[in-house]
């Protein structure tokens, strides 16, 4: 618009400054016609003051621009107020549009509020989320004569609703005496915001017309609670759908796991013609991720390229998600490097992609480029590091993100954390976390709790352990299990069993997992008619297919029992083919009762079927030597080398001041090995004033007594027993994990150790704790025997890392 084509100040008119305003698009032309109004003196107009106001709620020019105008408007009247009112609102400044009302109120006597200026107040108290300013306006409301306005009741409702305050919204809509469509969605949504199913349910079926809004949020409420077959029959029953219909059936599907009939719903969509939107498009992608579908996945990327979806960034990283957790970290690759709209999500998804695949450096690369973190990022490379057994790293990252002290720590950083410190036996790194939990008040949810309880029973600390299970507000039946089993693994069976009756009775249905734990109680103490009990209970109460594991247990039970012809029958009649554990239980059981002849033909045919496993060939090398058969141990031995076959040698760790130390048998590699043979020397010669013998039928070797009993000293459990009297304090327990069971003469000198030095020792073996205490031991002596070889891969003789606190 050119200043020559303004009309002259003669002939402006309220017809003509509208054509103006109309066709304005600019704020110099703006200005011009203001300029006229203001010339001709039309300003002082109230009317026309109103139109050229109305006119400056537009998006070229600033809100401070049009409270300039208004105020220099003489006599605004209610309709300016409410459009400087609604402007502030609009442009996210809802403390002027209540600053407005105030002004307002104070020019009473030439303007009043109306039915247009509550609703606008209502509005700016739910951007604002004060509730108490909203109980204000109502009042004010109800003052005014305004509280039979539907309009006014209806932007009540939702205001309570909103701010989480039902009881106000319900009482508002039940004294409403009128009531529309937009009245019973108002007080619909906020119970569904809620959760509330039950009241929304009421709500729903008192409606006097269901429409297409209602019908959506009521699936939405119903996905979101998992009830899935009445989100199903209300969609199937709904004469008019729309495309929030459909994905928000899709979406209650994928949330509730039920991947398949997502997609299956997505493709009848697809079919009916019906545009899909953004929403649904991740919610399907999500669908792919969770089911490992990357055909599907691919075809849906194309869909949404033909559709222009790739334009929204949310879409984008479900792509990234979706190909990275389906394992095509390449095609997640190219998409992020060639994005030219990526977010701090898209850097997030390619580093827990790049962590999924086992690409951690790349994972690295990715996190270290990135100018801004979240919590996500961390968490993403920290729980990366931990799934691919990096615990060393899990903790140093954890570490540096703490020295950082920008990010806080979330479930899932904590659990990983935690999980690390639980593999490296790193106890006082793991109180230090628990400790940051509860002085941050830090819910501890069942996943949490779980891993906490977990890191404690493996580590002996039994007590503490209780501590975190009773103090849970919400306990699954992981938890459960984790307490059942931990129990069990120290010791405390009967306790175990209880709590196993405990659980149920506080109505935690057992699992597959919980039977093992309980199975595994009873075999660690020989109850064997408890045993049988229970696993008949697994079957034919709870209803439960026994799997290996369980089989394993009561083939170990009867084992360790003597009833060596029922646990053979049993493997027997087993369902599935026995594993490795289940024979090593029959094989371990047979030396143990001295059934040779059983013993040297299981030995066998294991070694027949599984060349490979240096547990069967050590047992029977063992049950050989036990008969003084020194040419079929010398077999053994020589088929071993043959075979390339390994024994697992021994291994014991212990933490002490921060620092994780390694042993194996034979050890000479420790930088205080000297200190450390000096007291095994104190250690020999006080426990032999008590009673200790040395069990020189440990020692499968033919050789003198004398270098039998030198061998049996340097046990890397002795090792680790020796070093930790010389190291921790006498109030402090001597915590040792070893990879193999402890043998016979190790748990004995143990059990002397803790009585002739008065220190307690918990060590924890392959299959269970061992808390030594004057003399005696938890295990009561029923989980000694020989030791199998275990699968794991041999460890150097001595590393020694420090964990920085």
């Amino acid at each position: 618009m050119k200043s020559s084509k303004l009309i002259k100040s003669s002939t402006l008119n309220q017809s003509i400054m509208d054509t103006l305003l109309l066709q304005c698009k600019h704020l110099s032309e703006f200005n011009q016609i203001l300029s006229q109004m203001i010339v001709t003196g039309f300003i002082k107009d109230t009317y026309a003051a109103s139109r050229i106001h109305a006119s400056s709620i537009s998006s070229f020019i600033n809100v401070h621009y049009s409270r300039k105008l208004f105020d220099h408007i003489q006599h605004p009247n209610g309709f300016i107020y409410n459009t400087m009112m609604r402007s502030y609102l609009h442009r996210n400044h809802p403390e002027e549009t209540v600053f407005l009302y105030k002004l307002m109120l104070d020019n009473k006597k030439s303007v009043y509020p109306d039915g247009y200026t509550y609703p606008l107040l209502v509005q700016a108290c739910i951007a604002r989320g004060s509730v108490l300013e909203g109980k204000a306006v109502h009042d004010h409301v109800v003052k005014m004569g305004f509280d039979s306005d539907v309009y006014v009741r209806n932007n009540l409702v939702n205001m309570y609703a909103v701010c989480g305050d039902m009881v106000d919204a319900r009482k508002v809509f039940d004294e409403s005496s009128v009531r529309d469509l937009v009245s019973w969605n108002s007080i619909l949504a906020g119970y569904v915001q809620m959760g509330d199913v039950e009241e929304a349910k009421v709500v729903f079926d008192q409606m006097p017309e269901k429409n297409v809004i209602a019908s959506n949020s009521m699936i939405v409420l119903f996905g979101r609670c998992g009830r899935v077959d009445e989100a199903y029959r209300l969609f199937v029953e709904m004469n008019e759908k729309d495309v929030v219909s459909w994905t928000a059936m899709i979406g209650c599907y994928e949330q509730s796991g039920m991947c398949q009939q997502a997609l299956v719903m997505f493709v009848e969509m697809n079919r009916k013609g019906i545009g899909i939107d953004e929403v649904v498009a991740i919610s399907v992608l999500s669908a792919c991720s969770r089911s490992s579908l990357l055909e599907t996945g691919s075809s849906i990327h194309g869909l949404v390229l033909k559709t222009g979806g790739l334009s929204y960034v949310n879409i984008h990283n479900a792509l990234i998600h979706m190909y990275s957790t389906c394992g095509d970290i390449a095609a997640a690759e190219k998409l992020f490097n060639t994005s030219s709209h990526t977010d701090i999500v898209s850097w997030n998804s390619m580093i827990s992609g790049y962590s999924k695949c086992g690409s951690l450096k790349k994972a690295r690369e990715v996190f270290d480029e990135m100018s801004v973190k979240d919590v996500v990022s961390w968490s993403a490379l920290i729980s990366g590091h931990s799934q691919a057994g990096m615990f060393e790293e899990t903790i140093a990252l954890f570490n540096e993100m703490m020295v950082l002290g920008q990010i806080k720590p979330d479930e899932t950083i904590l659990v990983s954390v935690i999980s690390a410190c639980t593999r490296l036996v790193a106890l006082e790194q793991g109180k230090w976390v628990h400790t940051y939990i509860k002085k941050n008040g830090l819910l501890v949810n069942s996943i949490l709790g779980t891993t906490l309880i977990d890191m404690y029973m493996k580590l002996g600390c039994v007590e503490s352990a209780e501590d975190v299970f009773y103090n849970m507000d919400n306990k699954g039946v992981s938890s459960w299990n984790a307490l059942i089993l931990g129990l069990a693994m120290n010791g405390e069976v009967e306790k175990s069993l209880e709590m196993f009756s405990e659980m149920k009775k506080s109505g935690v249905a057992p699992n597959e997992i919980t039977f093992v734990a309980v199975l595994g109680g009873c075999r660690h103490m020989g109850l064997v008619d408890k045993g049988r009990e229970h696993f008949d209970s697994m079957i034919n109460t709870h209803k439960i297919e026994p799997n290996i594991k369980h089989y394993g247990c009561m083939v170990d039970l009867l084992a360790r029992a003597g009833l060596l012809k029922e646990a053979e029958e049993l493997i027997d009649s087993m369902p599935m083919a026995p594993d490795v554990a289940t024979w090593g239980a029959l094989l371990s059981a047979c030396k143990k009762h001295g059934a040779n002849e059983m013993g040297e033909r299981v030995g066998l045919k294991l070694i027949e079927l599984q060349p490979d496993h240096d547990g069967f060939h050590v047992l029977l090398s063992n049950i050989y030597a036990s008969k003084g058969s020194w040419e079929h141990v010398a077999e053994i031995r020589g088929t071993m080398i043959e075979n390339r076959v390994v024994k697992t040698p021994g291994c014991s760790i212990i933490e002490a001041n921060g620092i994780v130390h390694e042993f194996v048998a034979g050890d000479t590699g420790h930088p205080q090995i000297h200190e450390i043979e000096e007291m095994l020397d104190k250690i020999t010669e006080r426990v032999k004033l008590i009673g200790y013998s040395p069990d020189t039928n440990e020692v499968c070797f033919d050789i003198d007594a004398e270098e039998k009993e030198t061998t049996l000293f340097r046990h890397s459990e002795k090792l680790a027993i020796a070093f930790g009297l010389m190291v921790t304090g006498p109030a402090t327990p001597i915590r040792i994990m070893k990879n193999l069971r402890i043998c016979n003469d190790c748990h004995a000198l143990a059990k002397l150790v803790s009585k002739a030095f008065d220190r307690e020792i918990v060590v924890r073996d392959r299959h269970v704790f061992h808390h030594f205490r004057q003399g005696s031991c938890s295990c009561m002596e029923y989980c000694i025997s020989s030791e199998i070889g275990s699968p794991t891969a041999n460890r150097a003789s001595y590393t020694s890392f420090a964990r920085e606190q």
